[in-house]
C-alpha cells in the first residue's frame, strides 16, 4: 500500500520539509522521503523496526527493490532532522476552527500537564545518553520529557535527553502564555519557575518537596510548617518562597487517610535505598500539600487536589506509549537511528492523540453516550484491528455512527463502574473551576 502523506501531513508538505532538512536534494531514484518517513512511522510502534524490515516494506509501498545497505546510507544526520522537522509540524497543529467554535469557553486557554519517562538503551550508547553504572553492570537510557494540553487533547512538546539531565533541568524550557495553567510534579519545583508563572500571567500547581523554605510574608521569618501542621490540621495560608525575589504562593494541606499517608512512607523507605528517611520527613507525609498561584477565592483545596488529580492522564499515556504501542523495544542501534526510532514513534502518538483518538472521543461520546478508553483505543490500534488512518477517514465522513466508530465504541469504551474515568472527571473539573 502506498503511502500519501505521513502522520496527517500531506505528501507536498513532506517533500518541502525533506528538501528544507537536507534529507532529499534531488529526485530519488528508489527511495522517497514521503515512502523513507511513512515506513519508519508504521513499522516503529510495530517492532524492532530493522533495516531489513524497512527496506521490505518500502519495497511493498513503492514496488521497486530496496536494499538494506541502501536504507542504512539514509539513516544518518539530515534524516534525524527530516524526522524532527516532521514532529515539529505534527505538533504545531492545532484545533481546526470548527472544532474550537463548539467548545466550550474555559477559564485557562491550555493546561499543561508535564512529566518524563526514561527508556531503556544499549549499552553502547552510554556514553551519549548516559545512565547508571558501577563496578559490575553498565545501564544506559535515555529520558523522554513531554508536555500535553489536556484542554486541546494534544502534545505540545517532546524532547530526547540523556538521562542525567533530569527534570529541574529543563523545567525553565516550558513556553508559558497568560492563561495557561500546568501541572508539574515536585521533580520541576524551583522558585523561579513560580514567579515565571506570576510575570506572564499563568496559574500553576505543585506538591510539596520536602526541605522546601517558606517565610512569613509580614516577618520574613521561616515558618515551622510541621508544628503549624499539627497545630491546626489543615492549612490555606499566604507565604513567601525563600528566593531573592521573595515570590509569594499559597500553601494549602488537609490530612491525608492513614492508608496513604502509610503507602507514602512505605514508597519513601523503599526509594531511600537503605538510607532511612528522617521523621519530620514521615511526619509530613501524613498531610497531601500543595504550592499553588490560584488564589483561594477561585479554588478550594479540594479543587485544587481535584485538577492536580488530571494530572495522572499523562501516566495513562506512558501506559499506552510503553504497554500498547511498544515504544520501549530498542534493538540495538547507533545513536541516529535510535533518535530517528523515537521521534517517529513521537510523530505517531502527538498524530494519534490529536487526529483520532481525541477527535473519536468526543464524536462517540456526542453519538452514543459512551466514554473512549486511551488504553483500550491504542490496543486496539496495536493490534491491527483498525488503523490510525481507517479512524480518521471514518472521522472525516461527518457527524454519523458509521462501521468504524461503531467498532471502537463497541470494543473501546469504559465499562460501566462507579469509580470515575478521565473523561468524567474532565466534565466535571470544566463545570466546577474552569468556566471562565
Amino acid at each position: 500500500m502506498p503511502f500519501e502523506g505521513v502522520a496527517g501531513l500531506p505528501g507536498a508538505e513532506v517533500r518541502d520539509l525533506a528538501r528544507e532538512t537536507g534529507f532529499e536534494q534531488r529526485a530519488p531514484r528508489k527511495i522517497g522521503s514521503v515512502v523513507f518517513a511513512g515506513a519508519l512511522c508504521e513499522l516503529s510502534v510495530a517492532g524492532t523496526c530493522s533495516f531489513n524490515d524497512l527496506a521490505a516494506r518500502i519495497d511493498e509501498a513503492e514496488g521497486g527493490l530496496v536494499s538494506r545497505q541502501a536504507v542504512a546510507k539514509r539513516m544518518g544526520g539530515p534524516c534525524v532532522d527530516f524526522m524532527q522537522a516532521i514532529l515539529n509540524r505534527v505538533l504545531a497543529r492545532r484545533c481546526t476552527a470548527a472544532a474550537k467554535a463548539e467548545a466550550e469557553p474555559i477559564r485557562y486557554g491550555r493546561v499543561l500537564v508535564q512529566d518524563s519517562t526514561v527508556v531503556r538503551l544499549p549499552a553502547g550508547l552510554f556514553g551519549e545518553f548516559s545512565g547508571v553504572s558501577n563496578g559490575s553492570s553498565t545501564v544506559c537510557n535515555a529520558r523522554i520529557q513531554t508536555v500535553y494540553d489536556l484542554v486541546e487533547g494534544a502534545f505540545v512538546r517532546f524532547s530526547i535527553d540523556p538521562y542525567s539531565r533530569n527534570d529541574l533541568a529543563v523545567a525553565p524550557e516550558l513556553e508559558l502564555r497568560a492563561g495557561d495553567l500546568t501541572l508539574r510534579d515536585r521533580g520541576y519545583l524551583l522558585a523561579a519557575e513560580i514567579q515565571r508563572h506570576l510575570d506572564v500571567g499563568a496559574d500553576c500547581i505543585y506538591r510539596h518537596k520536602f526541605g522546601t523554605i517558606y517565610l512569613d510574608p509580614e516577618t520574613g521569618e521561616p515558618i515551622d510548617l510541621p508544628g503549624i501542621l499539627r497545630q491546626r490540621g489543615a492549612i490555606d495560608m499566604d507565604v513567601c518562597l525563600n528566593n531573592p525575589s521573595r515570590t509569594p504562593v499559597r500553601l494549602v494541606a488537609a490530612p491525608a487517610d492513614e492508608e496513604t499517608a502509610n503507602l507514602r512512607r512505605a514508597r519513601a523507605k523503599r526509594d531511600t535505598k537503605g538510607h532511612a528517611p528522617s521523621k519530620e520527613l514521615l511526619d509530613l507525609m501524613s498531610w497531601t500539600l500543595f504550592l499553588t498561584t490560584i488564589p483561594r477565592e477561585r479554588a478550594s483545596f479540594r479543587q485544587i487536589l481535584d485538577t492536580y488529580g488530571l494530572r495522572w492522564r499523562i501516566e495513562t499515556v506512558f501506559k499506552a506509549w510503553k504497554s500498547e504501542l511498544r515504544m520501549h523495544r530498542i534493538h540495538n542501534v547507533s545513536a541516529n537511528q535510535l533518535r530517528a526510532l523515537l521521534i517517529a514513534r513521537m510523530t505517531v502518538l502527538a498524530a494519534g492523540m490529536r487526529d483520532v483518538f481525541h477527535r473519536a472521543r468526543e464524536a462517540i461520546h456526542k453519538l452514543c453516550q459512551k466514554d473512549l478508553s486511551m488504553i483500550k483505543t491504542f490496543r486496539y490500534i496495536a493490534a491491527g484491528r483498525m488503523t490510525i488512518a481507517e479512524i480518521s477517514q471514518a472521522l472525516s465522513q461527518g457527524p454519523r455512527l458509521n462501521r468504524q466508530l461503531k467498532r471502537l465504541a463497541r470494543y473501546c469504551t469504559y465499562d460501566r463502574r462507579k469509580r470515575e474515568n478521565f473523561n468524567e472527571k474532565w466534565g466535571r473539573w470544566i463545570d466546577e473551576l474552569a468556566l471562565g
